[in-house]
C-alpha cells in the first residue's frame, strides 16, 4: 500500500467511517474487486464492470450551485443548470450520512500534467472498481506527493443513493451530479457510470483555467520525431481516441488538454476508449491496451471471460480506461509543445462533408464554435441512433463559461503560434445514416497523415458548393469519389437538397454567436443556401 497521510472521519467531512482503503495498488485493487464479486475477470485478466442501466453520462441530472461569486461566470442555461443552495447543503448531508460508517475507498490524483496549475481531487467512492476507475484516469503521484497530499476539490460518489425528493428539489430526476465552487466539493447520487467523474472534473478545469487565460480542450493530442504536435477535436464517437493512438507518433493524451504559454499538457493519466467493434487490425495499440490494470465497462463476454467486442446488446457506449503506460509510444512527461496542426473531427450522419478539408482561420473558428457532429447511440442516455448535433467547442456539455471564451483564447493561440487547421469527417459517405457507408479507419488515417506529413499541401484544391471547403482532388490512400462528398451520392438531387438543409441547420444554428460583437461574427466563413 502507499505511504499516505493517516485518514479519518472528520478529515473526509464524514461523521464515521468502517475500514478507509486509501490509494490502493493495482494487485490490491484487484483483489477487492474479485473477492466482492464486483465484476468479472476477462481470459487475458483485465477486470469487467457493469454499470447497471446507466451506460453513459446523464447530462439533464447535471447541476452548479447558484451563488457568488461563480454566478457571474457562468453561463446559465440548458448546458448549465442552477441549483439552490439550501438543495445542495440539504443533499450533501444525505450523501454525507450515507457514507458514514461504511467502508470507503479513497483515491488521491492530479489533473493537469503542469505542476504549476494542476488541480489535486481526492475520490471518495464505495466500490473498489470506481476507485480503479479513477486511479486509471486522473495523474497517479508519486510516493513524495502523497505524502503531503491535500486535496483541492473533493467528490463523494453515493453512487447507490437516489434523491427521492427531486420534484420538491426541482430537480430532472433521482439522479444528481452537483458542483459546488465555491466550496471545492461535488456530490454524485443515483447513477454507477463512472465517466460522471471524469468529465465533472474536466468540466471545473473548462471553469478555472480559462480565467487563468489558459485554454482547456476536449481533444486528444500526439507529437511526431520533429516535436510536430497535433491536437484532435471531437465529441465521442467521432475517433479522438482512435486516430490520436498512432505507432508512428507519441501519444500526449486522448481526451482533455490545457493549452498554455509552454504548450500543450495533457489533464489525465489515462485513457477512456470505446470498445465496441473493437479489433487488434484495425486499432491494435487500443487493443493491446485492454490488459491487466485496465478495466473494462459493460462489455458483454461468455462465462470463461472471451469478450465479444462487437455485441452491443448492453450499450453501443461499451468502454475500456487504463493508465497511459499501457501505450507503448506515449510521451511520458504528458506534455508537447504548441501544436502545428489543429484537426476537427465530426461524424456527418447526412454524408455531406467531405473526408477533409483545409480550414482559413475563419473557417476554424467557425467550425470550432459550431462543433457539428452526430451523436453516437450510447454515448448519452435515450440515444439509440446517431443523430445531427451542434455542441460549441466539441464539448458544450462541459462548458461552464460561454463558448466564446475559450473561442477567443483558441484564436488567439492558433494566430500567434501558427496553427493550420483541417476538418475531417468520421461519417457517412453516399448517402446520410441508413443509405451511405461510414467512412473506413483506414481512409480517415490516409487524411490524417497527409496532414501530419505536409503531403496535403502539395494537392491541387477544389471547393465545395454549399459549405465552400477547400478540398483535395487527390490524396493517397483515398477514394478520390469520396473526396468530393457529391460525387459519392448516386442521386445527386438528392445530396443537392441534404447539403441545403444542412447548410440551414448551420446558419440557424451559428445566429446566436453574432450577437456577441463583431469578434465572433464568422457567418461569412460558413456555409451558404
Amino acid at each position: 500500500m502507499s505511504k499516505t497521510v493517516e485518514l479519518d472521519a472528520a478529515m473526509l467531512g464524514l461523521k464515521s467511517v468502517g475500514k478507509l482503503y486509501h490509494n490502493l495498488s493495482y494487485d490490491e485493487l484487484f483483489e477487492h474487486e474479485t473477492k466482492n464479486s464486483e465484476g468479472q475477470v476477462s481470459d487475458n485478466g483485465t477486470m469487467m464492470v457493469d454499470t447497471g442501466k446507466f451506460t453513459g453520462r446523464s447530462p439533464k441530472d447535471k447541476y452548479f450551485v447558484h451563488q457568488l461569486p461563480s454566478f457571474e461566470n457562468i453561463a446559465w442555461g440548458k448546458i448549465n443548470k442552477a441549483v439552490a443552495p439550501e438543495v445542495f447543503d440539504e443533499l450533501y448531508a444525505e450523501v454525507t450520512d450515507y457514507l458514514s460508517g461504511k467502508d470507503l475507498y479513497v483515491t488521491d490524483g492530479f489533473c493537469g500534467s503542469n505542476e504549476k496549475t494542476r488541480k489535486s481531487v481526492r475520490f471518495v467512492t464505495e466500490f473498489g472498481w470506481q476507485s480503479h476507475f479513477v486511479k486509471n484516469m486522473f495523474i497517479r503521484p508519486g510516493e513524495q506527493d502523497l505524502e503531503g497530499f491535500a486535496p483541492g476539490f473533493t467528490v463523494y460518489n453515493a453512487s447507490n443513493l437516489s434523491n427521492k425528493d427531486w420534484e420538491r428539489h426541482g430537480l430532472n430526476s433521482e439522479v444528481f451530479v452537483i458542483f459546488n465552487i465555491e466550496k471545492n466539493v461535488a456530490i454524485i447520487g443515483g447513477t454507477w457510470y463512472g465517466g460522471e467523474m471524469k468529465k465533472g472534473i474536466f468540466t471545473m478545469m473548462n471553469y478555472w483555467l480559462p480565467l487563468q487565460g489558459i485554454l482547456s480542450m476536449h481533444c486528444s493530442a500526439n507529437v511526431g520525431a520533429a516535436g510536430d504536435v497535433c491536437l484532435f477535436f471531437g465529441l465521442s464517437g467521432t475517433g479522438k481516441t482512435t486516430l490520436s493512438t498512432d505507432a508512428s507518433r507519441k501519444l500526449i493524451g486522448d481526451d482533455e488538454h490545457g493549452w498554455d504559454d509552454d504548450g500543450i499538457f495533457n489533464f489525465e493519466g489515462g485513457c477512456y476508449a470505446k470498445t465496441i467493434n473493437l479489433s487488434q487490425e484495425s486499432e491494435p495499440e487500443i487493443y493491446q491496451a485492454i490488459q491487466r490494470d485496465a478495466l473494462l465497462e459493460n462489455v458483454v463476454a461468455c462465462d470463461k471471460g472471451i469478450i465479444d467486442f462487437d455485441d452491443d446488446s448492453k450499450t453501443e457506449n461499451t468502454r475500456v480506461s487504463y493508465p497511459i503506460e499501457h501505450i507503448e509510444n506515449h510521451e511520458p512527461s504528458l506534455k508537447a509543445d504548441h501544436p502545428k496542426n489543429i484537426i476537427f473531427l465530426t461524424c456527418d450522419a447526412f454524408g455531406v462533408l467531405p473526408p477533409v478539408s483545409k480550414l482559413t482561420r475563419e473557417q476554424a473558428m467557425y467550425y470550432f464554435l459550431s462543433g457539428y457532429t452526430a451523436k453516437v447511440a450510447g454515448t448519452e442516455r435515450g440515444v439509440t441512433e446517431p443523430s445531427a448535433t451542434f455542441s460549441a467547442c466539441f464539448g458544450e456539455a462541459f462548458l461552464p463559461l460561454h463558448p466564446t471564451a475559450y473561442a477567443k483564447l483558441l484564436g488567439e493561440k492558433m494566430e500567434k503560434h501558427g496553427v493550420n487547421a483541417y476538418l475531417v469527417n468520421t461519417g457517412w459517405a453516399g448517402g446520410g445514416y441508413g443509405v451511405g457507408k461510414r467512412m473506413s479507419i483506414k481512409a480517415t488515417r490516409a487524411c490524417v497523415n497527409a496532414i501530419l506529413d505536409g503531403s496535403i499541401e502539395n494537392a491541387e484544391f477544389d471547393q465545395t458548393r454549399w459549405f465552400r471547403l477547400n478540398i483535395p482532388k487527390e490524396l493517397p490512400g483515398v477514394d478520390s469519389a469520396l473526396l468530393n462528398p457529391r460525387n459519392a451520392w448516386t442521386d445527386k438531387e438528392d445530396f443537392d437538397a441534404t447539403a441545403n438543409k444542412l447548410a440551414g441547420m448551420f446558419i440557424e444554428n451559428f445566429k446566436k454567436y453574432i450577437q456577441d460583437g463583431d469578434d465572433f461574427d464568422f457567418t461569412q466563413a460558413g456555409p451558404r443556401m
